[in-house]
């Protein structure tokens, strides 16, 4: 793969980058439409796939951020054509990686020292390229490592890059500019975060130490002293992602034990620490060949407010939802409904949420639920997509739904999508105080 001698780091080199990708995509259109008046049958599909291709070309050059997004946008299967979902799903794994040079120069401004200096063997050449940063492997005392080292200048364009993007997000991608705007403070504090590897290097010890009791699960161990605020050094885990596993054909118990695995580190972190992984997308995991499961990359991290952890789980128990005023009580709580909504409105949206909640709470409605059930998730797909052209959402003056609900939607959101890759039953396990005691008591 070519590799990058240098990333854009001023404003003006980065803005030049979405500007050059606006051109790109404009001329992309003129040639569709010029096409099109000599076969009107002819369809986007080509014009999604040209598009989806300038657009990544750009931003995997910008790294950071703006990469960052398209892999976010990738998760989301129906938010987007299927051309730029399949060529943002590259940002997981495999953007263009820096050269040697630039990584060396990263080891000399935090360490002092060129990575030889410090590992008593370094691979220059990555092994993976992301949004963020890039892994390679090392050795030291014996022990194989990997070595995640960050972009240049990724740290200090977040803020600038998110506000040139979203122009390019609600005019191209046909984004809500409300909705963005509302959420843009969680989004930009969480890729803040993501860049701040000495936050990363505690919160990594810290959830894996708590959830090193769930059986199956394995955690490399963390090295402070190779690690600083832009590079992070832990164990090299060996595995498989997630295609690579499905293509092995891996029998129903392989990939229910695995989706098990995925459900109780999702539980646990959410129900007892309160704080969650909030990037489940399959490039975070390892199918390892003894039927274990590794986790790594601990960059986003959502810390669940006590208010919201209680009101949105409240939800979930299914008696909640048979006591209206209860119901209506919480939606408000949460800002699904505001003061402002007439007597219709409400009746409308609560309506709307309701039935969103019993749909999206289906799983922990049943001890036991198959996750390669195709008609369910086709289900979820039909419902988003009718939501999308419902008059009153489009035409609402008001942004529904608590800041604090994107990442843990988001989280079981890639939960759920990985499950269902996987065709995994799984046993849903929760707290006693999230099931129906009407259904107890039968």
């Amino acid at each position: 793969m070519k590799t990058q001698n240098s990333v854009p780091t001023t404003k003006v080199a980065r803005a030049s980058q979405f500007v050059k990708a606006g051109v790109k995509v404009g001329g992309n259109y003129i040639k569709h439409y010029s096409k099109k008046l000599l076969d009107p049958e002819l369809s986007k599909e080509e014009l999604h796939k040209d598009n989806a291709a300038d657009i990544y070309d750009a931003l995997s050059e910008l790294k950071g951020s703006a990469l960052k997004m398209a892999q976010m946008l990738s998760m989301d299967r129906g938010l987007l054509p299927v051309a730029y979902s399949d060529k943002f799903t590259m940002a997981q794994y495999s953007a263009p990686p820096l050269s040697g040079p630039l990584v060396v120069k990263t080891f000399r401004t935090y360490f002092g020292k060129s990575p030889n200096e410090l590992f008593d063997k370094f691979d220059i050449n990555s092994v993976n390229a992301a949004s963020i940063g890039q892994v390679h492997q090392a050795w030291k005392a014996g022990k194989k490592l990997a070595v995640k080292v960050q972009y240049p200048g990724v740290a200090d364009s977040v803020s600038s890059d998110l506000k040139i993007a979203k122009p390019l997000a609600v005019r191209l991608l046909n984004l809500d500019e409300r909705q963005i705007d509302r959420y843009m403070g969680e989004v930009e504090s969480k890729l803040l975060e993501e860049t701040d590897y000495d936050l990363e290097l505690r919160r990594s010890i810290e959830i894996s130490e708590a959830c090193a009791h769930i059986d199956g699960l394995v955690f490399p161990t963390y090295y402070p002293e190779l690690s600083s605020k832009r590079i992070l050094t832990m164990d090299w885990l060996d595995g498989q992602h997630l295609k690579e596993f499905l293509a092995t054909k891996p029998s129903q118990e392989a990939r229910d034990r695995i989706g098990q695995l995925l459900w109780d580190f999702y539980d646990h972190q959410i129900h007892t620490l309160r704080q969650v992984h909030a990037d489940p997308h399959p490039g975070n995991f390892l199918m390892r060949a003894d039927g274990t499961l590794g986790v790594i990359d601990f960059g986003c991290v959502k810390v669940i407010p006590d208010y919201y952890y209680d009101n949105y789980f409240r939800l979930i128990n299914p008696d909640t939802i048979k006591d209206q005023a209860l119901t209506e009580q919480i939606f408000t709580n949460l800002e699904f409904l505001v003061a402002q909504d007439s007597p219709k409105d409400r009746r409308f949206f609560s309506d709307l949420f309701v039935q969103m909640i019993e749909m999206l709470g289906a799983p922990f409605a049943v001890d036991e639920f198959d996750f390669g059930d195709d008609a369910y998730f086709n289900k979820v797909y039909a419902f988003a997509d009718e939501l999308s052209k419902l008059e009153e959402l489009r035409s609402s003056k008001v942004v529904r739904g608590s800041q604090d609900g994107l990442y843990v939607n988001r989280t079981y959101y890639g939960l759920y999508a990985m499950l269902n890759e996987l065709k995994a039953r799984v046993r849903t396990t929760k707290p006693e105080w999230l099931r129906s005691q009407q259904v107890a008591s039968v």
